[in-house]
């Protein structure tokens, strides 16, 4: 059995904004394997168009999205939240082996067990082509941009 994950569920504000963030640092470490950890061994995916179940699943997907989406930086924004749901908004940024840039919006429904793992991620994804002047994020969040009322813009 894993270990627990906290924040658990039930989520209030403070726990849903600390989840997401606790979500935006793994994803920013680009480690596969660490990011896979915050997710039950059964996990149910929807990336997109594709459909993923269980850790060495998502392990693969991962590994393979960020040999091809380089330099990839990510912010979430809280959305929503009740029970063990928490819903988010997110940007990224990533340029392909061409130095195309890319800035990625999109939605994730999340859905938790007892011991705070993810169960259930559903994201929706869409891709814009920047400049890398345009872009907005060169690294993880900084301290005085996390906490409540440090969203993202919604373009």
């Amino acid at each position: 059995m894993s270990e627990a994950r906290p924040p658990l569920p039930p989520f209030d504000a403070d726990s849903a904004i600390a989840k997401v963030q606790a979500a935006e640092d793994a994803w920013n470490t680009r480690d596969p394997h660490k990011v896979a950890l915050a997710y039950s061994e059964d996990s149910v995916w929807r990336n997109r168009d594709v459909f993923l179940t269980g850790r060495e699943q998502i392990i693969t997907f991962l590994t393979a999205k960020w040999e091809r989406e380089l330099d990839y930086v990510l912010r979430k924004s809280l959305w929503s939240f009740g029970g063990n749901r928490i819903a988010v908004r997110f940007q990224y940024e990533w340029h392909d082996t061409e130095d195309q840039w890319y800035r990625s919006y999109g939605n994730e429904l999340w859905e938790f067990d007892e011991r705070g793992l993810m169960t259930r991620r559903e994201a929706s994804i869409n891709d814009t082509v920047i400049a890398e002047s345009d872009r907005r994020y060169s690294g993880p969040r900084p301290e005085h941009e996390r906490g409540p009322g440090h969203g993202i813009p919604l373009r």
